[in-house]
């Protein structure tokens, strides 16, 4: 995406621009957090553990937020790269999709095993749900890297009408 200082834009149309980067940053920083939140549970700090999958989880919903009100206001921004790349490229999408609804879902019951203290059933179930949220997070930066920077962006479809 290229910024043209000519071209007369609010800061809204600006924003929704530039928001898949703000998302991407949004979610890295993410699983950042959650790593280092990982690494204190591991050295038995649980405070800091706490706060820092808090912090993790913060980041989380901001992309999510992001991610949803550029798809209403926006649209969905298809595949622009080469025709022979699309199916992989659509199929990989798809599994990165279902592991983040599944990561989701799970980092949900986490937090709320969390905050109710079952920590017996949140100790089981956190190993699992952080490691699919690693994973989602790596796909979507490719998913990201493939539609934003490597090729030019496909069209943009708006979901609701026009």
């Amino acid at each position: 995406m290229e910024w043209d200082p000519h071209q007369k834009k609010g800061w809204i149309q600006v924003m929704l621009q530039y928001l898949p980067y703000i998302n991407e940053a949004c979610i890295l920083l993410s699983a950042t957090f959650m790593a280092i939140g990982w690494r204190f549970i591991r050295k038995k700090q649980i405070e800091i553990h706490k706060r820092f999958m808090i912090l993790g989880s913060v980041f989380a919903v901001l992309f999510f937020t992001g991610y949803a009100l550029r798809t209403v206001l926006v649209g969905t921004t298809a595949f622009g790269g080469p025709e022979h790349l699309r199916l992989p490229y659509e199929i990989f999408l798809q599994m990165h999709s279902t592991l983040a609804t599944v990561a989701a879902i799970l980092g949900i019951l986490v937090l709320r095993l969390a905050f109710k203290r079952n920590f017996s059933k949140h100790r089981k179930l956190g190993p699992w749900a952080v490691s699919i949220w690693f994973i989602t997070v790596a796909s979507g930066l490719v998913v990201f890297l493939l539609l934003y920077v490597i090729f030019p962006s496909g069209p943009t479809t708006k979901v609701f009408g026009s």
